[in-house]
């Protein structure tokens, strides 16, 4: 009998676990989200626009960085460039010898800090310090496609869009794990912008107007999301242009890619409980954006972790060390996936890697231990 009520325990949370699986299903059975969102663009609006970059030790990055971005189709009259740099390399120093030997019409201009404080507080050193009407925020390790800026600019003349992120359509380092769950994450967004506004936006191609920029708290993680929900609070959109094409590097190996999921999860996180409040508020994004994104990344995580732990007991309580068959087999899955041997099955490994990256988060959010600073990724590949 007590076999039975665990058995019907477990079964009852995995089927909280489904939930917003169903959820998801039933939202894109009703809204449909399919190609790009339907807005008011404007192509003959030419605003001027700040690109900021915050580096740490991006030397051998920045000048091809550089290279690519005044090579987009928006007029480089219309275009400034600012490098907020933390770094102890020589990266400063490369950004002011490519402003010196390059003949453009853009601006470029490093803001060099003397203590790092973290990217959100290198976001609104370089906000503070733009002059153009749109702020694009990217990374140096980040390429945009030829029309990015442009069509970030048309999608922003939309009077009830205060920002836009990408879809991302490339892994420099052609990792499988990343390219999965950008494609999921990318569906995910593409139902977002349908039913209101996105929650993640992407810091390598998020644009937005700059007056809708509020500054951050200095220990915030996840910036560009911070900066889409500061947006959102204020009443105006941000969403998911499918036309806004970039690529970043990425690695599928598991502890490069446990610092740097591990740390954006917390950010993510972060963002959710700080803004609670917005449950229930703002129209689809409180009533359902919100809700659902509590209970992807918050409820099924834990839940799953509980199921696990209880199925792990109960085997060993049953058949003794061969209940420890679960861990040892989840264990192999999560090592496999990061070695990309799944086959067929390889796609549910990003699944598995950002509950991981989200568990680990949440213990690491109620320890405390979380910073606003982050490290080049040395995991990166084909950028050298």
């Amino acid at each position: 009998m007590r076999y039975r009520t665990v058995l019907k325990t477990l079964c009852g949370l995995l089927g909280v676990v489904f939930l917003p699986v169903v959820a998801i299903a039933v939202l894109y059975a009703v809204y449909r989200p399919a190609g790009r969102p339907t807005l008011d663009r404007d192509r003959d609006w030419r605003p001027s626009v700040s690109v900021v970059i915050p580096t740490y030790n991006e030397a051998t990055l920045v000048g091809d960085r550089l290279a690519a971005l005044l090579e987009t189709t928006y007029p480089t009259d219309q275009l400034e460039i600012l490098v907020v740099d933390d770094s102890t390399d020589e990266t400063a120093a490369e950004v002011r010898a490519f402003a010196n030997d390059r003949a453009t019409d853009a601006t470029i201009r490093v803001i060099e800090r003397e203590e790092r404080a973290g990217v959100a507080a290198a976001l609104n050193n370089g906000v503070t310090a733009a002059t153009g009407e749109v702020v694009f925020r990217t990374d140096a390790d980040a390429r945009l496609g030829d029309e990015t800026i442009s069509e970030a600019v048309a999608a922003l003349a939309d009077p009830a869009v205060g920002g836009v992120t990408g879809r991302q359509t490339g892994v420099v380092g052609d990792s499988a794990v990343e390219s999965d769950y950008r494609s999921l994450l990318a569906r995910l967004q593409a139902l977002e912008t349908r039913i209101d506004s996105v929650f993640i936006a992407h810091g390598p191609c998020f644009a937005f107007e700059r007056e809708a920029f509020e500054p951050l708290p200095p220990d915030t993680v996840a910036d560009d999301t911070a900066v889409a929900v500061g947006i959102r609070r204020g009443g105006r959109r941000v969403v998911m242009d499918p036309a806004l094409e970039f690529t970043e590097g990425a690695t599928s190996d598991i502890r490069h890619r446990r610092e740097r999921k591990d740390r954006r999860a917390v950010g993510l996180l972060q963002q959710l409980v700080r803004h609670r409040s917005l449950l229930g508020r703002q129209g689809g994004y409180g009533r359902v954006v919100l809700p659902l994104n509590w209970g992807l990344m918050v409820v099924v995580p834990w839940v799953l972790a509980v199921v696990a732990g209880v199925a792990t007991l109960g085997g060993i309580a049953v058949a003794g060390p061969v209940g420890l068959l679960l861990p040892a087999v989840a264990g192999g899955f999560l090592l496999l996936g990061s070695r990309e041997a799944l086959g067929p099955l390889q796609p549910l490994h990003a699944v598995a890697d950002a509950y991981l990256s989200l568990l680990i988060a949440g213990g690491r959010l109620v320890r405390g231990n979380d910073t606003a600073t982050w490290d080049t990724d040395t995991g990166r590949e084909g950028f050298d």
